[in-house]
């Protein structure tokens, strides 16, 4: 398969920095991981630790600068990693972490999604827009309706009752 045809086949990427306060990275966070990759879900493409000290100033570790107990089974995707953040992106990266943290910084393409993406490229289309609800924003708005949904009720209970 060629390169271009290798491109095409790729799904969406996708990256987060998952910061750790205090600095308390354990790897427990890998057989998560793990399993995603397991069943074809995501491929990691990228992975490195982020480590900020009190004073700003902080260092960027590949998997293979870490202590087993600090990346768990993580060391597994270091042959498969592309390494596709510079310099500057983890500058820009370790900025987003607080002094006195450490942070997992994940890229990774969504697999799943790779064929979906692939027959609209081959259709002509393209991505315009993408965007990402927060978790916090989804239960926000969960409790917000339920709040309004148990007010129609008791307010429907007392209109019921006033009949009687």
């Amino acid at each position: 398969m060629d390169e271009v045809e290798d491109i095409d086949e790729l799904g969406p990427v996708d990256w987060i920095v998952v910061e750790f306060p205090g600095s308390r990275f354990n790897g427990q966070i890998a057989p998560a991981l793990l399993d995603l990759v397991e069943r074809d879900l995501i491929r990691v493409l990228d992975l490195l630790v982020l480590k900020k000290d009190a004073d700003g100033s902080f260092e960027a570790f590949e998997l293979s600068d870490l202590e087993e107990g600090e990346i768990g089974e993580l060391r597994g995707y270091e042959s498969e990693l592309a390494m596709l953040l510079s310099e500057e992106d983890v500058t820009s990266l370790a900025a987003a972490i607080e002094p006195g943290s450490s942070a997992g910084v994940l890229v990774w393409e969504n697999t799943w999604a790779a064929p979906f993406a692939s027959a609209v490229r081959r259709s002509g289309g393209q991505l315009v827009a993408s965007g990402r609800i927060p978790i916090q924003a989804l239960l926000g708005a969960i409790e917000a309706d339920e709040k309004e949904e148990a007010a129609e009720d008791t307010e429907q209970l007392a209109t019921r009752e006033g009949e009687t």
